[in-house]
């Protein structure tokens, strides 16, 4: 349980700022500073836009994927340029949840 109380002077602008991170973060300003100050990890939450940019990124790299194994057979080389794309989405998606 939370007890003690613990102030620190910051200017105007400061304030400002952490309470624009902390509401990004889902987090009370109290919350905020403490994981900084301890180094915990603060995530921001995800807007709504950014999640419907995930899930599109997420339906064109199926989307590649699925073209690449289509036409394996017939032009390999267009394959591999669609499933090398695949996989660069990919690597956007997992960069995403960091």
């Amino acid at each position: 349980m939370k007890k003690e109380f613990v102030q620190f002077r910051c200017s105007i602008y400061e304030k400002k700022l952490l309470k624009i991170k902390a509401k990004k973060s889902g987090l009370s300003i109290s919350e905020y500073c403490r994981r900084a100050a301890f180094n915990d990890r603060i995530i921001e939450r995800l807007s709504e836009e950014q999640i419907t940019t995930y899930k599109m990124l997420a339906k064109y790299q199926n989307n590649f994927k699925l073209i690449g194994n289509m036409f394996r057979k017939r032009n390999p080389k267009l394959a591999d340029e669609v499933t090398q794309l695949a996989s660069e989405i990919r690597q956007h998606l997992l960069s995403f949840r960091k």
